[in-house]
Order: C-alpha cells, then structure tokens, then sequence
C-alpha cells in the first residue's frame, strides 16, 4: 500500500515531550523529501520540518527551532519528530507527507502523499 501512517501523538504538560513517528510505505517510500506539518482548529495547515531520505539537510519553521529535531532511520522507512519543551502554542494535528520533488518540501498544496495525522495536545 502507498501510505504514510503516524503515530505517537498525545496529551502532554506544558513543557515537556513527545516523539511522532511516520512510517512510510509503497510509493510513498519511494520518495525524496519527508515533511512534517501541522494544524491548529482554524488555522491553516503550517511547515514544521523536513529531512531527504538521501542526506541530512533538514529544515525547520522558526516557531520550533531548537525545540524540535527531525530524524529517520530508512531501513525501517520511518522518520521521526522529536518534540521537546513544547508550548502552548503547539497543540494540533501532526502530519506527515511526502514528495519526489525536493522543491514541494514546505509547500502543503504541493507534497504528494499524506498520513491521516496524530493528534498532539499541551496542557498548561
């Protein structure tokens, strides 16, 4: 099957972390470019971060900088996100995406391939 499938979301404190994960499989691991975004109620779908399968350039939104780390292992097609010191501000739905174009990365009307999301909410 060509899917993204994530998980690891929940309900954690103010100030504290969770790890996402992404496992990818079919053509959606036959792709360049993983991408985290997310989605707040109201707000419109936003870039978190990004890893090539091949290399390591990642990238990420200024908002979760020195927060979050993206990572993968490809032997198990899975990238991760590591969520630390979370905030307020970081509640939504995470989900993963991919692309064969390098040049979709950050782009949510681009990437190719979507998981269905996992579900991260911060209490105060």
């Amino acid at each position: 099957q060509d899917q993204l499938v994530e998980s690891g979301g929940g309900l954690v404190q103010a100030g504290g972390s969770l790890r996402l994960s992404c496992v990818a499989s079919g053509r959606a691991r036959r792709t360049y470019i993983m991408d985290w975004f997310r989605q707040a109620p109201g707000k419109e779908r936003e870039f978190v971060a990004s890893i090539p399968w091949i290399g390591a350039n990642s990238y990420y939104a200024e908002s979760v900088k020195g927060r979050f780390t993206i990572s993968k292992d490809n032997v198990k097609n899975t990238v991760y996100l590591q969520m630390n010191d979370l905030k307020p501000e970081d509640p939504a739905v995470y989900y993963c995406a991919a692309d064969r174009d390098y040049s979709d990365s950050r782009d949510a009307t681009a990437m190719e391939y979507w998981g269905k999301g996992t579900l991260v909410t911060v209490s105060s």
